[in-house]
């Protein structure tokens, strides 16, 4: 990404219809960097994204979206969906359409949130009820035992509320291998042992009469196996200085070629670019980039590999024709994380790797 972004060369300006070619280009292949084909299109209206998945982000990355701990997160990609039934009988339904046929179903898991427990009056006033959440095998009938699949049951206080989460991985993988397969969920309310509650002392928000932020939500954590950069970086038109010549890309350019191997900023704004509608966090992020020469003889701070000081030497010694200096290059790279709307305006946090130069060395 980082060489995908900038080129060292500065060749003749283009003419405007050439340039917005040229930008066109650029973006298709930063499109493809990110996993995507088209931008997604900004939601409609405004929406606010779950807090789970903001705090998620809070969690996995710093303000700028550069991972903090790579080991967090089991997968690489986290997505919300919001339930579609809207309904107040504890029917639930997620449309998964978005989950891509390559990824990997790791775990999925139902949020709930908890209200207030009715108050109920008389000697039989429970402390803990029972939740069951049932796969739907058959919607006309998902009440019957044939029409339903139990997926997680427990016990449940009536003192607090909040939000409850359960484990509905096996369901999930079921959707993603035959969509039509989705009939929805179904959550019941029993006393401890099991028996009846008329009515249910415990209620769950509803997608219908409560805030945004309280909805019903699945969380599906999965991995799509990319990893590193796999791109080309030649091939664009007018040559690979074209992302580094967009406005929105703006590094230091007045650095001169001998100055010793060293990272420089290489900032990256997705407003400028367009993308701001669609993409909740970051606003943009630093890339860096590496410049620099690597002279005879190759110090530690130039971090060289064994190759590069060999290298050296032959150029400095002139034993072979046409071997060059070793060349500076980052010799570390961190990963950031989006946080964004897809094309069905639910939330994604994706983690790619190989987006950020941590340090340079002569290579």
């Amino acid at each position: 990404i980082v060489l995908l972004l900038l080129a060292l060369a500065e060749p003749a300006r283009p003419s405007p219809a050439g340039l917005e070619s040229q930008r066109a280009e650029a973006l298709k292949r930063l499109l493809e960097v990110f996993g995507m084909e088209d931008p997604p299109a900004p939601p409609a209206h405004f929406k606010q994204p779950p807090q789970y998945m903001v705090d998620l982000f809070n969690t996995v990355a710093n303000a700028d979206g550069v991972t903090k701990n790579p080991d967090i997160l089991e997968g690489n990609t986290v997505r919300s969906f919001l339930d579609r039934t809207h309904s107040e009988d504890m029917r639930f339904l997620f449309v998964l359409s978005s989950v891509a046929k390559n990824e990997k179903i790791l775990t999925a898991e139902l949020h709930l949130f908890r209200l207030w427990p009715r108050v109920t009056d008389g000697p039989k006033r429970h402390h803990f009820c029972q939740v069951s959440v049932y796969q739907v095998l058959e919607k006309d009938k998902p009440d019957s035992p044939e029409g339903k699949k139990l997926l997680a049951a427990r016990l449940v206080s009536l003192q607090t509320s909040g939000w409850e989460v359960f484990a509905i991985t096996p369901a999930v993988r079921d959707w993603t291998k035959d969509e039509s397969s989705n009939q929805g969920l179904l959550v019941t309310v029993q006393g401890p042992g099991g028996s009846p509650l008329d009515p249910p002392p415990l209620q769950f928000a509803s997608g219908r009469d409560h805030h945004e932020s309280k909805k019903p939500m699945l969380v599906l954590f999965t991995d799509d196996g990319r990893r590193g950069a796999s791109l080309p970086t030649g091939g664009f038109p007018g040559g690979s200085g074209v992302l580094a010549r967009l406005p929105w890309s703006r590094s230091t350019r007045s650095l001169g070629r001998l100055r010793p191997c060293q990272r420089h900023p290489l900032s990256v704004d997705f407003e400028e670019i367009g993308w701001s509608g669609w993409i909740i966090s970051p606003r943009g992020y630093n890339a860096f980039h590496c410049k620099g020469s690597c002279p005879f003889p190759l110090g530690d701070n130039m971090r060289p590999t064994n190759h590069a000081t060999v290298q050296s030497i032959i150029n400095a010694l002139k034993l072979s024709e046409g071997v060059t200096t070793p060349c500076c290059v980052p010799d570390k790279l961190h990963s950031i994380n989006l946080l964004y709307f897809d094309d069905d305006e639910n939330v994604v946090l994706k983690q790619y790797d190989d987006m950020v130069a941590g340090s340079c060395g002569c290579h």
